[in-house]
């Protein structure tokens, strides 16, 4: 049972904190989109279902890929986030199609919307709880890619380095920032229509909305895809490794580096050259002790490192010595 705790503590944090919102929004959104009729607010109570069935797959799948490598699994299983969070994009996909259909059918006969102040009301809420959510999302960003943000800079941050990020933490922050722009899109179409005689831009936000879901459901497909595939490290990360490989006094030069990426983790290969003349004994100790400094850093999980002799020929950009 400990064991079970720890892992679950180790799952994705924001993932955690979008699926307790959105199972409190998904609720009062659906309330409003029944009362009112409003096709933006349909809209919203669909995205906000799918955020919430689809960030409990990705927090499922953060606390399995947290698990440590066996005799049968020695690569361990931080691939498996990348499965949880393909099954979210497919439910994201299907919620995305009916949106859209449900905002055509709005745009073609639009509807009177009623119930006003319980939109307002629902969209406020959700505004205030996805923006809590974005906001533990983009910290998450710059916890694990390792860089730092304040304010309106912590956004401009997360943006340049989402990448850096996990799949789960990714898929969690575009979830989100949708999710509020969504909101605030629909807020504004529902007023409009309400108040105005301009009727079709209920239909024409949650069409608008729904191709939102679209392009989230686009991006985190690729992005995991290519992290089922295998994908290299970022170039910050290769810089990072290849410095600390060569501040080792007796390393000459890198002779070839392979860093591929696992969910959040990194799997270093690389052949090091060291002095000439050195015995077999102090290069072992070598080896073991950049393999150490490496693994100490959080990133790195698994290294393999092959020796030979300086072969005089600089292989590693000179920037990095």
């Amino acid at each position: 049972m400990s064991k079970v705790i720890e892992l679950i503590k180790k799952g994705n944090a924001s993932s955690l904190y979008a699926v307790l919102g959105n199972l409190f929004l998904v609720i009062f959104k659906g309330i409003a989109a029944f009362f009112s009729g409003s096709g933006a607010m349909f809209a919203e109570a669909m995205h906000t279902a799918a955020d919430a069935v689809n960030q409990l797959f990705v927090f499922i799948g953060s606390i399995l890929a947290e698990r440590k490598p066996t005799s049968r699994f020695p690569s361990g299983f931080g691939r498996l986030i990348n499965v949880f969070c393909m099954g979210a994009v497919i439910v994201i996909t299907l919620m995305a199609y009916e949106t859209v259909l449900e905002g055509i059918e709005l745009f073609r006969h639009p509807a009177a919307i009623s119930s006003i102040w319980l939109i307002i009301l629902s969209l406020g809420i959700s505004m205030s709880i996805d923006g809590y959510v974005l906001h533990k999302a983009m910290r998450e960003i710059v916890h694990e890619s390792r860089t730092g943000g304040k304010g309106f800079r912590l956004l401009i941050t997360a943006l340049r380095n989402v990448n850096r990020a996990s799949p789960a933490t990714r898929l969690v922050f575009f979830e989100d920032l949708v999710a509020t722009a969504g909101a605030i899109l629909a807020l504004g179409a529902i007023l409009i229509s309400h108040f105005t005689p301009v009727k079709i831009l209920d239909g024409i936000a949650a069409v608008i909305i729904g191709i939102m879901m679209g392009g989230v459901a686009f991006r985190v497909g690729y992005d995991n895809m290519v992290g089922l595939i295998g994908v290299s490290a970022p170039k910050e990360v290769e810089e990072k490794v290849s410095k600390i490989i060569l501040s080792i006094p007796e390393v000459t030069d890198i002779n070839k580096m392979r860093i591929l990426q696992e969910g959040r983790f990194y799997h270093v290969e690389s052949y090091i050259e060291l002095s000439p003349g050195l015995s077999l004994a102090k290069a072992d100790t070598i080896k073991v002790k950049i393999r150490d400094q490496l693994i100490a850093s959080n990133e790195v999980t698994d290294v393999t490192l092959g020796i030979i002799e300086d072969n005089g020929v600089q292989d590693w950009p000179a920037k990095y010595h």
